[in-house]
């Protein structure tokens, strides 16, 4: 392919996958997770503080680096909910243009790489987690792109690119928990290198990764206990039938590719395979040809030491969010396959133009048919994907529930209150606490800016647990209070007037709430 083809067609898949990661960010998915309003929370706290730490112990623990990019988007659009997401839609557009590098570098060859790249531009399972506020979506960008140039660099010889590729690698350390398991991936790129002598490459890349990582490694250094997290607590090894557990997840997550997938709303429109059944169909194409031919070891090396923090985890699987980084390689196998089909095609028209020179024209015109078919099956990928996204997964009721839509219906309506009035938001759901409230209500801190005490003293609101009602006093002035619960209670709602006699009911907002 010429390089003028190569950067349109790059170019337009690009365009695709920015826009399919952008349109209607502001409104899809609906509402927002208390994860992720956690995380747009200690950027609220951060940006007012200043201390933008390298670990946030919150929820579990999360590296820090991810919310740190996210506060200076809420520093500069608001404590909005696609401030938080528009972070990951990034990193997801410039991961499509890292898997067309990668492939590039991996396979020489530009149309199986522009295969790739638009098939991981038109993923359901990569939009998703591209728009939603989780850090995680920065595994798979790092550990692509620190591939992409670390192959690039053994090729031209170029210590600068190494260098880069290892700072790519050891960021990838700040990403999420299963990137821990990357190093092991470096066997085979590094094997080559020192068979070639290039050893200076293999150094500086090392060097280069242990100094993006060291801030994160020093750390948990001083903080052993953040490390392991909850890990140790969703372990397979931890049950009753360790071997037989990962058996069975193993077989869940392979399985979750064509048959069933996550059944979290979350992460999937529920148990729907992550691959479209014909790329399913390119993926086992794929898969199987470099068996047979032995190449690109990198690629399964990835497929099966990325999935160890998957399948030895004991909740929820098949879990979409936690195989991510698995992802690229999927991908390129799935463009592998569709190269690979591409190429028997082509084979076969020239041997009917060797064997049938008389039918030239007609066999010309069948070229000119299957090139279209490649089209519209690529614009078929993309059309299904947007289809299940934006209406099928987007539009569902599952979907709003999924991301605390009543929190965040509830905090758009207290946003609309003015400042002085005194708002009460009762947490009567569970979850894991965070300044002794559970995290569900971080979706109404983060909407309303009143996760920290200088947000909740200047614009009046108070949290309380269900035991603590007796806290609510609302002065005689007309409209001096609003109170209302994240979730439904009329019993609760009873007791509240009992404590606060004269409080009355209204359900204009689209949820109860009490007023005086």
């Amino acid at each position: 392919m010429s390089k003028k083809s190569v950067f349109i067609f790059l170019s337009l898949i690009i365009l695709t996958a920015a826009f399919l990661r952008l349109w209607q960010i502001q409104s899809i998915p609906p509402g927002l997770y208390s994860d992720e309003a956690m995380n747009g929370s200690n950027a609220l706290e951060a940006n007012e503080s200043g201390d933008y730490k390298m670990f946030y112990p919150e929820n579990n623990g999360r590296e820090g680096f991810f919310i740190n990019i996210q506060a200076l988007s809420v520093k500069i659009f608001g404590n909005e909910a696609w401030a938080l997401r528009g972070v990951s839609a990034i990193f997801g557009i410039l991961t499509v243009l890292g898997l067309y590098y990668l492939a590039k570098e991996l396979t020489g060859n530009k149309r199986l790489a522009l295969f790739s790249s638009f098939i991981l531009a038109t993923s359901f399972w990569h939009l998703l987690f591209s728009r939603i506020g989780f850090r995680a979506i920065m595994a798979p960008f790092f550990l692509t792109w620190a591939f992409a140039l670390l192959l690039a660099a053994g090729r031209k010889n170029s210590w600068k690119l190494s260098a880069f590729a290892g700072i790519a690698f050891g960021l990838g350390f700040h990403s999420y928990i299963a990137y821990r398991a990357a190093p092991l991936l470096l066997i085979f790129p590094f094997i080559k290198l020192w068979k070639g002598g290039q050893k200076k490459i293999i150094a500086v890349f090392l060097l280069g990764a242990f100094i993006a990582a060291i801030p994160l490694g020093w750390y948990f250094l001083k903080n052993p206990s953040d490390f392991f997290g909850r890990t140790s607590q969703l372990s397979v090894f931890s049950s009753d039938a360790p071997l037989k557990n990962l058996a069975i997840n193993s077989v869940k997550t392979a399985n979750m590719l064509f048959f069933y997938g996550d059944a979290n709303w979350r992460h999937n429109l529920a148990g729907s395979p992550s691959l479209w059944w014909p790329v399913g169909i390119l993926f086992l194409i794929g898969f199987f040809w470099t068996i047979i031919r032995r190449k690109y070891l990198l690629l399964f090396l990835w497929l099966i030491v990325m999935a160890l923090p998957v399948v030895i985890s004991n909740e929820g699987i098949p879990h979409a969010l936690r195989s991510i980084i698995l992802i690229p390689p999927v991908m390129l196998f799935a463009g592998i396959g569709l190269e690979k089909t591409a190429e028997t095609v082509n084979g076969w028209i020239k041997k009917q133009r060797e064997k049938y020179p008389q039918y030239e024209n007609q066999i010309s015109r069948i070229r000119k048919e299957l090139i279209l078919f490649l089209f519209v099956f690529l614009a078929a990928i993309a059309t299904t994907t947007y289809t299940k996204y934006f209406i099928r997964w987007g539009d569902n009721i599952n979907t709003y529930y999924a991301f605390n839509g009543r929190a965040s219906d509830i905090a758009n309506f207290l946003n609309k209150v003015p400042p002085q009035t005194d708002k009460f938001v009762i947490v009567n759901v569970d979850g894991v606490k965070v300044k002794n409230i559970p995290m569900p209500a971080q979706t109404v801190m983060f909407l309303t800016g009143s996760f920290t005490e200088k947000g909740q003293a200047e614009k009046h609101f108070t949290y309380l647990l269900p035991s603590e009602l007796e806290k609510i006093k609302c002065s005689e002035t007309k409209n001096s209070c609003f109170i209302v619960s994240l979730e439904s209670d009329a019993k609760l709602r009873d007791r509240v007037k009992q404590i606060q006699p004269g409080v009355r009911i209204s359900v204009f907002p689209g949820f109860e709430m009490l007023y005086k």
